[in-house]
């Protein structure tokens, strides 16, 4: 069976140069039903009875949406999704909505999804390189577990000294809102970091700017 790799790659060349050219509507417009599929996959729930933080599949598609969008729209997707949720529609995790998900347990977290999706939309555009598989997952671990826990955490913690009257400790705050997550956040990345590097073409289509520092545009 013959795989044609050079349509293949200039399939999604085409594909990702038609997304750079849109109008900023069109773009919008994609933003938007990004936010959808973050709110759907907020969806599969997994509750944890020690902490009102659950295990969701919703980061997966932050993660992407940076991939995807790219350079600001990917963080747009989440503003959308943020701001839709804070006016009431139901796509939190668990069919949630409303400004108290905001001010409460997890809205640190959400902060943060903003955070994430900003960084590896840049970093998609703007480096060839980052679009492998290993910078692309080192550029995910950082998002996820930086851009998104640390806020996440902090929020989480200021949330139970306000509920409960304690502030946690380092350990409690980490077996809340850090440690559980950990496992099913590596499948994430890893999975979301193949996709990277199958779907993402490996020359410039719009505006990267390390072009003549790495001239060789198909890496392996």
């Amino acid at each position: 069976m013959n795989i044609d790799l050079e349509g293949y790659y200039r399939i999604r060349y085409s594909l990702f140069r038609w997304r750079q050219n849109q109008t900023w509507i069109s773009k919008t417009v994609m933003a938007f039903f990004m936010a959808c599929v973050t709110g759907i996959m907020a969806q599969v729930v997994i509750p944890l009875p020690w902490t009102p933080v659950p295990v969701t599949a919703q980061t997966l598609a932050v993660l992407m949406s940076g991939v995807v969008l790219g350079r600001y729209w990917g963080g747009l997707s989440q503003v959308i999704y943020v701001l839709i949720g804070a006016a009431g529609v139901p796509w939190f995790a668990g069919m949630t909505g409303g400004t108290a998900v905001l001010m409460g347990a997890t809205g640190g977290y959400l902060i943060g999804f903003v955070l994430a999706a900003l960084l590896l939309g840049h970093f998609v555009d703007i480096h060839i390189r980052s679009r492998k598989f290993t910078p692309m997952m080192a550029l995910m671990l950082v998002a996820n577990f930086g851009l998104i826990y640390i806020p996440g955490l902090l929020v989480l913690g200021l949330w139970t000294l306000q509920t409960t009257g304690n502030m946690p400790s380092a350990w409690e705050l980490l077996a809340m809102g850090l440690l559980p997550f950990i496992p099913g956040d590596l499948l994430k990345i890893t999975g979301a970091a193949a996709v990277t590097r199958v779907i993402t073409p490996k020359e410039p289509y719009g505006e990267e700017v390390d072009v003549h520092k790495f001239p060789e545009w198909r890496l392996p």
